[in-house]
């Protein structure tokens, strides 16, 4: 008999929630852990303040007094009000390979749904777009992201036997660095500086980062992703929360920045070198030993790099400004050793993205899914 138990979300609870997903994917090569500290605090509503407009329900399911499964059941009322409708989300989601397991975690997602009034659920997806999102349909022996969800191959099979539909579905693609910037690029970029008046800016500061752009770089994500599915806006209180967390740990060669002729921020193209092996070997712990991989994955040699960011002002998509980002950062991934570069989820409907990988040789390795249940 599968019990599930709703947790009051302390931070003892929490860790729990979180290291349950660390314990069920024990020994798997592919699976990337999260860092238990910054998971706790993403489901925290005393911490994330995505929680001024979102709101949450943690559930376990145990047998015989062990965990076999969890899940978060979430509203997220900015997208809501945005859009017009009344839909739940579940994610965080991991369970055993049980039919009686899994049904047992969604019915009670759905009941709290229902309950607060939903007309529908959707996912796996996180309170923003900055959290991970998509459940893997393919691709499951090639080697997770720290910015991407793992699971194992029998997830879909459970939640579409309980009557889960697609509603969307993003590709991953593992793009091949070139040695040199092709020719097209460098003749776009150079097209494209002098048309719309834009130069490279690159900071060996973080401090000075944070300062000048830190705050522009969110409002452009903001303006460039706002029409994507699902997409919650960053308030005031997300973004210094972000620029706190995210900028303080990136390797400034693998961050450029293009503005306009009067400063202005037009696009953005964050990377990171890989961190997979290093959290695998964390086990998503900063102590005892934990710190030590992870400083060694942001310093130590790397075949792999991250393509975490990439956002274009609305008025500058489509005109080259990608070709002039990517002729800055080419020369610093090889300059780090890169040969591989991870795309991360886009999007199945966003061409424009996907379209830019044809000039290197690349192959799509990952597909992942959000899936809907009407209530």
């Amino acid at each position: 008999m599968v019990e599930i138990r709703q947790l009051n979300p302390t931070r003892s609870n929490l860790k729990k929630f979180v290291e349950f997903q660390i314990d069920l994917y024990k020994g798997n090569p592919y699976f990337v852990p999260p860092l238990v500290s910054d998971e706790i605090a993403t489901l925290d509503s005393k911490v994330n303040p995505a929680f001024d407009h979102c709101e949450s329900a943690y559930f376990m399911a145990y047998r015989d007094g062990k965990a076999v499964g969890r899940i978060a059941a979430m509203i997220n009322k900015q997208v809501n009000e945005k859009e017009n409708s009344r839909q739940a989300r579940f994610g965080f989601v991991d369970f055993i390979d049980d039919a009686e397991v899994s049904k047992a975690l969604f019915d009670a997602a759905e009941k709290w749904a229902k309950e607060k009034g939903m007309d529908n659920i959707v996912g796996p997806l996180g309170f923003t777009d900055l959290d991970n999102e998509g459940m893997l349909i393919n691709g499951f022996e090639e080697l997770g992201t720290m910015a991407t969800i793992y699971n194992y191959p029998y997830y879909p099979a459970h939640v579409e036997r309980l009557g889960y539909e697609k509603e969307v579905d993003w590709h991953e693609f593992l793009i091949e660095i070139p040695e040199q910037i092709p020719d097209k690029h460098k003749r776009i970029a150079e097209i494209v500086k002098k048309k719309f008046n834009l130069r490279v800016v690159k900071f060996t500061s973080r401090k000075a980062l944070k300062e000048q752009y830190g705050q522009a770089l969110f409002e452009l994500i903001n303006e460039a992703y706002d029409n994507l599915y699902g997409y919650s806006r960053l308030t005031k209180r997300q973004i210094d929360y972000y620029i706190k967390i995210y900028l303080g740990m990136l390797n400034l060669d693998l961050v450029t920045l293009i503005v306009d002729g009067e400063d202005q921020l037009v696009g953005v193209g964050i990377s990171i070198q890989s961190m997979s092996r290093a959290l695998q070997k964390s086990k998503g712990k900063m102590f005892p030993f934990g710190w030590w991989h992870l400083l060694k994955g942001l310093k130590g040699k790397n075949d792999r790099v991250d393509l975490l960011l990439v956002a274009v002002k609305p008025q500058y998509m489509g005109k080259g400004v990608n070709a002039l980002l990517f002729t800055d950062l080419i020369p610093a991934y090889n300059k780090y050793g890169f040969k591989w570069a991870e795309s991360n989820p886009e999007l199945e409907s966003n061409a424009a993205v996907q379209n830019q990988w044809e000039a290197f040789p690349y192959r799509q390795h990952r597909n992942r899914r959000a899936f809907i249940k009407r209530l």
